[in-house]
């Protein structure tokens, strides 16, 4: 597997494993106006990054998992957004790290586009 492309899939299977370990922190960033319980949303997206992990992994899905990946960066963006507006209040080493993600996500999704190719 390319280095890129097994970087990428480490990354994410270790969020994704995050989601079913520690689902709290997870669960904090969820957006209120998705319905249901935030514990059900943590769940489909660790496992939907332990998916394109997976996919990305193998040769011949790499280009779908990857492009799913780019698809999830973009779809979870809407958690970052919440975390960044939460910590509005919250000490200054909370608010670097929660306004500081928001651009992380671009560079994201730039990598998987590059695995996909």
């Amino acid at each position: 597997m390319k280095k890129d492309a097994a970087a990428l899939a480490g990354m994410l299977a270790t969020m994704g494993v995050l989601h079913f370990a520690v689902p709290r922190p997870f669960d904090s960033i969820v957006p209120r106006s998705l319905p249901g319980r935030r514990r059900t949303w943590t769940y489909l997206s660790g496992a939907a990054e332990l998916a394109c992990a997976a996919a990305i992994a193998h040769p011949r899905t790499r280009r779908a998992g990857a492009l799913a990946a780019a698809g999830l960066f973009v779809g979870v963006f809407p958690a970052n957004i919440k975390m960044a507006v939460d910590a509005r209040r919250a000490t200054p080493v909370r608010q670097a790290i929660a306004f500081g993600r928001l651009p992380l996500q671009v560079p994201l999704v730039l990598w998987a586009r590059r695995v996909a190719r």
